[in-house]
């Protein structure tokens, strides 16, 4: 019983850590005023009839904070890029010079840096739900063992040792947060 006991909390602290990555990468998705190659995650291009990452058809730079640089690896990829790139609709408009497509990353207003951190927040408190599922999975198992033996200090001590996890998990998704906010409103 003991065995299953950690190896409940190992499965829920890693569901805990793997809703925490989720929530750096959306936040990372999040832009703060610096343009960044993360700004275009997710952005698919029409290569040749197939659904493809961008940063697997061409190179994505950034030569400076305000701009970021579109290196196809085929030419005729240009026009799929820069399609790609508007139907995103990112709020960035790509300008093609028939060898790189360059795209002017605009200031953030203090409106749409709003906006952002309610996003982010929103993203945290996404985080803080699958947080606490996991939680109340773990803590549902520790009742199914119960009935089937665990003692009752047991289980009231795998369920403490659940409540510390999700504390502490708790605490670091309001870091992250926090850190974000301050870097969307850091002009």
């Amino acid at each position: 019983m003991e065995e299953e006991v950690s190896l409940y909390l190992e499965e829920t602290e890693e569901r805990m850590q793997n809703s925490l990555e989720h929530l750096q990468h959306s936040l990372s998705k999040i832009r703060a005023g610096k343009a960044s190659p993360a700004m275009l995650d997710g952005i698919m291009v029409d290569y040749y009839g197939t659904n493809t990452p961008l940063s697997q058809v061409s190179n994505i730079n950034t030569p400076d904070a305000k701009s970021i640089l579109i290196q196809p690896w085929e030419k005729n990829m240009l026009q799929p890029i820069e399609k790609a790139i508007l139907a995103a609709n990112i709020g960035l408009t790509p300008a093609n010079n028939g060898e790189v497509i360059h795209i002017n990353v605009p200031a953030l207003t203090e409106e749409r840096r709003h906006e952002l951190v309610k996003q982010a927040k929103a993203e945290g408190e996404e985080t803080k739900i699958g947080i606490r599922n996991s939680r109340k999975w773990a803590n549902d198992e520790f009742k199914k063992l119960l009935k089937e033996g665990l003692s009752e200090d047991a289980e009231k001590d795998a369920i403490a040792e659940v409540q510390k996890l999700t504390d502490t998990y708790i605490k670091k998704v309001d870091d992250q947060v926090a850190l974000k906010e301050k870097d969307i409103l850091t002009i």
